[in-house]
């Protein structure tokens, strides 16, 4: 009952077929359990669940370990119920033993995974899933395999869970891709081949091969012979219808040795060891066939000599060699981990050398990479790559400095390039890297480059070289008063006038180098200390008066000789300078201006024609007022002149030489000894002492006594210095010599030279030694031993060995004595001097062994014997003469008559000799230019750059020559008297850098006051070529600007006013000398300097706005009038300024403070102003006049600019940033490699290369990197000689008609020039003797192979095909990604008719293509012309072969047409829209139903062209344009037809056009017609 109940939940879907996962399930139960427990035990309706596995647990890993699962009774309804309910009996088991995995299980256990199964279509494994109709780019598909979790050690299989529990399962399935089906694609057939029989009935056939085999599904491939009957005639006789036939030789075997023979079976072993050579026989099949293929008793064949049927052989042994020796010491014999590591070897022997068809014999030897490891192996010595010192920084000169008068360049400074050499060494760990550590000889002698292994440091860096600062000083100051000497000892009554300035810079090496900074004069009563007037006070008159005389108080300051402030009690002795004198006018007075201030003197210093003076002035202000007014003076009364600067034009200073050098100062004791160190790191020795030569000078005089300069002035003459070390010159121990270039030759070639070197590592300095003269040593090789060569020696043949006389007694004819047979030789490897060596070595070494079996024969008594043929005699000249060989009877043979007979066995044979003409020619183009090896300059760094090579000048080019004989064979080109080239001398162009003209002086500051700019140029003076160094980015005047910001001082220029004249009254009151008046003034542009404005310069560099004015109207005052001072200056400008006079006479104090004050508002831009910062942008990188790159100065300027755009003026506000100019770095070239070897061995196409790499891009204005890299000369050019095999011969049964054969081949000497485009020419085999024999790289020659001869009637199949070309599995001209194949074929030949049914089936062979790249070919249908219904429809591949198949059959084109009813009309043609219409040239007339009535001739325009003076219309006879003999074969021009139908018989379009233009044109004319009619009337 259980079991029902569980079917029937099985049927109803609530479980699954397995029972492992139905748990998911349960709730369906749920009533059964319920029920179970309500009623009771139901064992029929109670079904047994179980649970999952849990996990395996157990103490130990592996098979011992227990797992456990829920086991449970449920009802049929789903509740759960007691165990008892159920069938106790079938209660699974709830434990079972497992396999407890560790984590060491990792190592023994992993999936195995199967090779994916064949694409299986979608729509086959789901049945809702169609195939598509057309398949254009593939089917996708699903594969599987089978994944298993096995033991790694043997492969069994384990439980999948063990795998799981480090690894998911592989997956089992993958989508695939099922290419579009591709049917087979045969080629057209061939032409048929002449009838099979002479006479009677025979086939003829025609055969096709296979070009792309069937692939996916596709098509198979059709018949590849067709057949058709021939009967060239009736045959006169009757027809022979049997033919001997031999069948294939049988194995061979060695008859049971007899007693008596046991000797001779001992010499069948030849060779000792190496092999055991037993001469065996064969023996094969002799029938009689009938031509229907049976075979029939052997009298029918009538046949006088009947086939051989045995004959000699080897027996076939397979090559047999000893086991692997040990494996050799490893040839690296120390520890390097990082190192390459090192090789062993292991050999094998040959101990059975293959005979017959036995296989060739293994690899001999084999190697592995090795490194030796353990306590006792010693580390490898290290090798690390050492560096000489920096050379001096070269600064590469300016563009604008590359020219002849460029020899001196010392003074550059600047960014440049400093060089190095680097060289590989043996290092040590305990060694620091400096060169100044003490090093042993081995860690600084250069070794072979090769060994150093980690890439090499540079060879190149960038360098400075400070740029020398020039001494910069300030103006000079006003000259101070007389002063003593020294104020401390004023006895010498000798007193000075002093001026200075001040250096404001940091010169280069010191203050030393720079001008004097202090000139004197000589003067009379010095003093140290003197009054100084600050200001005058107001005047006060005297005796208390309130005008008239008085006198103003100076306010006075005690100060030294540099006008400093000092203590008053310092000018006790000094005169205090007295009360000045001044005069405040009374009423009625003249009113005088004050004095103005005195101006600048007018020379610095008075002499015989120079006096210094200095002026003041005062003006009238107004005239006196009648009597008892003071009276105005006089014109020259208002002004005053007095002397200043009154000491002579004598200006003495002290002048300093440079300093001298630093030399030993004897009084110390001398350390200086000589040191190794670098450059940079300038260490003192010693204390020395510099001296300079210091005089008194007279300006503009020379040199005086010292007496006549300030003693207290005078500079040192001797200043300490310090010593530099010596430097010594530092070189390396000689390398070791370099190795000969071979350890043996193979003849007497000229003797190799080997070299070493040692290498500068410290230059020499200061006096140190200096370095040596000879860095490199040569001397030639010892003289190289002989090559030791070896090669195979043959020993002499062995007794020809005949087949048993057992085995041919019964063979009529056969004699025990004579026959062919088979022998043996040994063969042997020698040294060159004849020494033994191992078999294998020739193995190695000499490769190709000589054959050690031949085929002879043993003559019999009646057989005539001859020697071999001699060589040729040689020719005394080339056509001149005859040569011979010769050849004789040997043996019994000299005694038999018919052996004598010349004409059957001549003994000798001449020739003429051959004449050899031989021709030199010209091949190919000219080489590079290449300069000669010794261009090279050679210096003393190994790693040049390319300045130190030369790159340019007179070279050498190179064209070969190829030599022909006179059968236009290529020979040895010294066959021609040539060396095989031809050179020519040819010239490297130099590279010419661009040039360009110095900088002009800098232009006028574009602002006199602020900030402006400032511009220099230089211009184009010769542009680059050859590769020299670029032009920077010049403008359309091929001119380079550079611009700078720069400063004016805005006081540079001032404008100077002389005082104002005397009044000019224009309304003049002669007796009050008042009113309205004009005063005028001089107005000049004054250079300002220290000392004041010094001389007038034009007018246009002071701003004009700040111009004072010339003249002013005034009003001159009246008495009584208030007198009053020129205007003070305004007052700043908060709301309002104001500006006041001075009151100098005053009747009424109101009037007088009413005049004397003016003001006015402040207005923007007018009379107030607001103030701002401008800062220019930065200038360029600014160098040293010297310098040409590196580290410079940029500036921009700040400007106070004023809001009406006018620049204020202020102090130095510059300022600076520093800034790199990039250097010109040039290109930097490895030399040249060594000549490569010649691309080509031999022929016309070889070529030597040697290369050069780029140590050093170009940077900047860097002359830049040539192009070529590479330079080629052609090769020697040398035949190319070859072995080739002649064509296969007919198939040979010997003495049968047909049946199994060979067919033979030989191998001769070819000779070719290596190109495609000259076949090859056979030539004497003897020069190819030094070539191992081989065809086309294969040392296996196969000169003869088995065939087999059909018999007559008999059908066969031919020979393979050749591979056709690999083709792709392409869509669209795209790869698909299946690989390429290609394939071959055999086709069926037959002979009878009879016999067709007796055929056998055609074959075919595809494989993958390995190792080739295959290419897409496209297929497309092609159409000829319609020939009726009919037209010829083919496919085509691209290349323009016809093929069957590769076409899509979907997409082929209609071959054939009907219409209905038939097209039977003359002229007429079914069109593809299947009605009838007509040829080319004629229209259509068509019934009233539709249907062609008949074909019309069209009427033909003929349009005249040039050449044609026809101008008329003529109506001709129809003209066909693809039926050539209907047109005319002078004329030129063109004809154009008008026809109204088209194929399909319907009027075309533009026939309705025209009949509606005719409709509107009829109408018109009858419209016009009636218009006149009715004028008329």
């Amino acid at each position: 009952m259980a079991q029902v109940y569980f079917s029937w939940l099985l049927s109803q879907g609530v479980l699954c077929s397995s029972l492992w996962v139905c748990i998911n399930r349960l709730f369906l139960l749920k009533e059964i359990i319920l029920f179970s427990v309500s009623v009771g035990p139901f064992p029929d309706l109670c079904v047994i669940f179980t649970g999952p596995w849990g996990r395996c647990m157990g103490s130990e890993c592996g098979p011992g370990g227990s797992q456990s699962r829920a086991v449970w009774c449920a009802h049929s309804e789903g509740w759960t119920t007691l165990h008892t309910n159920c069938d106790q009996t079938e209660r699974p088991d709830n434990q079972q033993s497992c396999f407890r995995v560790c984590d060491w299980h990792k190592e023994m256990y992993d999936w195995q995974l199967g090779a994916w199964n064949q694409c299986v279509p979608v729509s086959m494994r789901s049945s809702g899933v169609q195939r598509p109709a057309v398949c254009t780019w593939g089917e996708e598909g699903i594969q599987t395999r089978e994944v298993g979790c096995v033991q790694k050690a043997n492969g069994e299989p384990a439980e999948d869970a063990i795998c799981e529990y480090f690894e998911p399962r592989p997956r089992l399935e993958q989508a695939c891709l099922i290419p579009c089906p591709r049917d087979c694609v045969v080629s057209e057939f061939s032409l048929w081949t002449p009838c099979s029989k002479s006479c009677g009935m025979g086939l003829q056939n025609r055969i096709r091969f296979v070009l792309a085999p069937p692939l996916f599904g596709g098509s198979a491939c059709p018949n590849l012979t067709e057949f058709q009957t021939c009967q060239p005639g009736s045959c006169e006789g009757e027809e022979s219808l049997y033919s001997l036939r031999v069948g294939p030789w049988g194995p061979c075997s060695v008859p049971m040795p007899r007693q008596k023979k046991r000797n001779r079976n001992r010499q069948n072993r030849q060779g000792g060891k190496f092999w055991d050579l037993q001469v065996g026989y064969q023996t094969r099949e002799v029938n009689c066939v009938h031509k229907s293929g049976n075979v029939e008793a052997l009298s029918l064949c009538s046949q006088e000599i009947l086939p051989v049927t045995f004959q000699a052989c080897v027996m076939t042994k397979d090559c047999d060699v000893t086991e692997w020796s040990e494996w050799s010491a490893c040839s690296k014999e120390c520890y390097d981990p990082n190192g390459p590591n090192g090789q062993r070897i292991r050999t094998r022997k040959v101990s059975q050398f293959p005979s017959g068809e036995g296989g060739d014999c293994p690899e001999l030897e084999e190697k592995e990479p090795c490194s030796p490891q353990g306590d006792g192996v010693p580390p490898c010595i290290v090798y690390s790559w050492k560096t000489t010192e920096w050379t001096e920084c070269r600064v590469d000169v300016l563009l604008s400095q590359q020219d002849r008068r460029r020899g001196n360049q010392t003074g550059l400074c600047g960014g440049g390039i400093q060089t190095r050499e680097v060289y590989c060494v043996q290092s040590s760990a305990d060694t620091p890297p400096n060169l100044s550590s003490l090093m042993s000889k081995e860690e600084l002698r250069p070794m072979d480059n090769d060994l150093c292994l980690s890439i090499p440091p540079n060879t190149t860096q960038l360098c400075h070289i400070s740029c020398p600062v020039e001494c910069e000083v300030s103006s000079w100051s006003a000259w101070g008063p007389c002063t003593y000497e020294n104020c401390q000892d004023q006895a010498a009554k000798k007193g000075f006038k002093l001026r200075k300035r001040k250096i404001v810079n940091e010169p280069t090496g010191g203050t030393g180098n720079c001008p004097h900074l202090v000139e004197a004069i000589p003067c009379e009563e010095p003093s140290c200390y003197d009054w100084l007037v600050v200001k005058l006070e107001e005047c006060i008159p005297d005796n208390e008066k309130e005008c008239g005389p008085g006198t103003q108080n100076p306010q006075v300051q005690c100060v030294n000789s540099d006008g400093e402030y000092v203590e008053r009690q310092l000018c006790r002795d000094a005169i205090l300078p007295m009360p000045a004198i001044c005069e405040v006018p009374c009423p009625k007075d003249c009113a005088l201006s004050p004095w103005t201030p005195w101006s600048m003197c007018s020379h610095t210093c008075s002499g015989k024609n120079t006096e210094g003076k200095q002026t003041r002035a005062r003006s009238i202000l107004a005239y006196n007022a009648g009597e008892g007014g003071i009276q105005c003076p006089n014109i020259s009364s208002l002004q005053e002149v007095r002397n200043c600067n009154d000491h002579p034009c004598t200006v003495y200073h002290w002048q300093t030489s440079a300093w001298g050098q630093c030399i030993e100062d004897s009084s110390i004791p001398a350390t200086n000894t000589s040191v190794s160190q670098t450059r940079h790191d300038e260490a003192s020795c010693s204390v020395g002492m510099q001296t300079r030569k210091v005089i008194c000078v007279r300006v503009n005089v020379g040199q005086v006594p010292p007496k006549k300069c300030p003693e207290s002035l005078r500079p040192d003459t001797v200043r300490p210095c310090l010593l530099p070390c010596k430097r010594d010159c530092i070189v390396t121990p000689y390398s070791e010599w370099s190795p000969c270039p071979t350890t043996c030759q193979a003849g007497g070639k000229t003797k190799k030279k080997h070299s070493r070197k040692r290498i500068i590592i410290q230059s020499p300095a200061n006096g140190g030694q200096d370095c040596p003269e000879v860095l490199t040593q040569e001397r030639d090789c010892e003289s190289p031993s002989v090559c030791q060569g070896y090669r195979w020696k043959t020993h002499k043949w062995r007794r020809c060995q005949l087949v048993p006389w057992s085995v041919r007694q019964d063979s009529p004819g056969a004699q025990e004595i004579c026959g062919p047979g088979m022998q043996v030789r040994a063969v042997s490897c020698r040294k060159q001097d004849g020494g033994q060596a191992d078999i294998e070595t020739c193995l190695k070494i000499a490769r190709y062994m000589p054959p050690i079996t031949q085929p002879c024969q043993l003559p019999c008594q009646e057989d005539c014997q001859l020697s071999t043929w001699s060589k040729f005699s040689p020719c005394i000249a080339d056509c001149v003469g005859v040569r011979t060989r010769k050849r004789m009877l040997i043996g019994k043979s000299k005694k038999r008559d018919q052996c004598k007979n010349n004409q059957v066995y001549p003994l000798s044979e001449t020739q003429y000799c051959p004449c050899n003409k031989y021709n030199a020619q010209p091949l190919g183009n000219w080489s590079d230019c290449v300069l000669p090896e010794g261009g090279r300059m050679e210096g003393q760094l190994g790693m040049r750059v390319q300045g130190d090579i030369k790159e340019c000048g007179q070279g050498y080019r190179y064209q070969a020559t190829v030599c022909y004989d006179q059968d236009n064979r290529i020979v040895e080109t010294s066959r021609c008297n040539s060396h095989g080239y031809i050179e020519e001398a040819c010239i490297i162009p130099c590279p010419s850098d661009c040039k360009l003209s110095e900088w002009s002086n800098w232009s006028r500051c574009s602002k006199s006051c602020g900030s402006g700019v400032k511009v220099r140029s230089k211009w184009l003076r010769e542009k680059p070529y050859n590769g020299g160094r670029p032009c920077p980015k010049l403008d359309h005047v091929n001119q380079v600007y550079e611009v700078v910001p720069c400063l004016s001082n805005c006081g540079q220029y001032v404008w100077v006013a002389e005082p104002w004249s005397v009044w000019r009254v224009s309304n003049v009151d002669l007796r009050d000398n008042c009113g309205e008046g004009v005063q005028t003034r001089k107005v000049r542009c004054m250079l300002n300097t220290i000392d004041g404005p010094s001389e007038q310069v034009e007018d246009y560099l002071c701003d004009p706005e700040d111009m004072p004015l010339g003249a002013r109207n005034s009003q001159l005052p009246c008495p009584e009038d208030c007198v009053l001072s020129d205007w003070g200056a305004w007052s700043p400008c908060p709301l309002v300024r104001m500006m006041h006079h001075l009151i100098l006479l005053c009747y009424s104090s109101i009037q007088c403070f009413i005049f004397a004050t003016e003001v006015e508002p402040c207005k923007l831009n007018n009379n107030c102003f607001h103030y701002s910062y401008n800062i220019t942008d930065w200038s360029t990188c600014q160098l040293s006049d010297r310098a040409v790159c590196g580290n410079g100065i940029k500036t921009r300027m700040l400007d106070c600019v004023r809001s009406d755009g006018k620049s204020v003026d202020l102090k130095k506000w510059q300022m600076n940033a520093s800034c790199v100019v990039e250097c010109p770095v040039n290109c930097q070239l490895s030399d040249w490699s060594p000549w490569s070897e010649c691309t080509h061995t031999c022929g016309l196409a070889g070529k030597l290369w040697r290369k050069r790499t780029v140590i050093q891009a170009p940077q900047g204005d860097g002359r830049p990197c040539p192009s070529q890299m590479e330079q080629w000369k052609p090769c020697l050019v040398k035949p190319c000689y070859s072995w080739r095999y002649s064509s296969w011969s007919e198939c040979k049964t010997e003495g049968a008609r047909c049946g199994e054969g060979l067919h033979f081949r030989n191998v001769s000497c070819f000779v070719s020039d290596g190109s495609d485009e000259q076949d090859s020419s056979l030539v004497d085999d003897e020069l190819c003797g030094d070539l191992a024999p081989s065809v086309d790289g294969d040392t296996h020659m196969i000169l003869q192979e088995p065939c087999t001869a059909p018999c007559p009637g008999e059908c066969y199949l031919t020979d393979w095909t050749v591979w056709s070309p690999c083709q792709l599995s392409c869509v669209g001209g795209d790869d698909v990604g299946f690989g390429s194949v290609q394939v071959r074929s055999r086709a069926v030949v037959a002979q009878d008719p009879e016999n067709l049914l007796q055929c056998p089936e055609q074959e075919l062979e595809a494989r993958p293509c390995t190792g080739q790249s295959g290419r897409c070919f496209e297929y497309k249908w092609r159409t000829g012309p319609w020939r009726g219904s009919s037209r010829h429809v083919w496919c085509q591949r691209f290349d323009g072969l016809n093929v069957t198949g590769g076409c899509p059959v979907s997409a082929k084109p209609m071959a054939d047409r009907s219409c209905d009813p038939p097209c039977t009309k003359p002229r007429s043609l079914c069109t593809e829209a299947g009605v009838c219409g007509c040829e080319e040239g004629y229209t259509e007339v068509m019934t009233s139903d539709g249907l062609l009535d008949q074909c019309t001739v069209i009427p033909v325009l003929e349009i005249p062209t040039a050449g044609d003076n026809k101008a008329d219309v003529k109506t001709i006879r129809a003209f066909s344009p693809i039926q050539p003999e209907a047109s005319s074969p002078g004329r030129a021009g063109r004809t154009w037809f008008l026809q109204p139908f088209g194929p399909d018989g319907k009027l075309k379009t533009w026939v309705y056009g025209v009949a509606a233009g005719a409709f509107v044109l009829l109408v018109f004319i009858i419209s016009m017609t009636y218009l006149h009619s009715i004028g008329s009337r």
